[in-house]
């Protein structure tokens, strides 16, 4: 599936993240990775199998 070098990472893998971007559109805050994960800007996920991966940006009370 993935024809770069090195391979991007599967959508199970937990630095999914890393795959390369394919399409990004900014209007509505979205980028489909290379291993078919769709990445919004919340940093929510939605994988190929239909998981939400909720929003994991830090908050202000987390850094402080």
């Amino acid at each position: 599936m993935c024809q770069h070098h090195p391979s991007c990472p599967s959508a199970e893998a937990a630095d999914r993240e890393a795959a390369k971007v394919v399409l990004r559109n900014d209007v509505t805050g979205y980028a489909l990775l290379c291993n078919r994960v769709i990445h919004f800007d919340d940093t929510g996920e939605l994988l190929p199998d239909g998981q939400i991966i909720v929003p994991h940006r830090p908050t202000q009370a987390a850094a402080a």
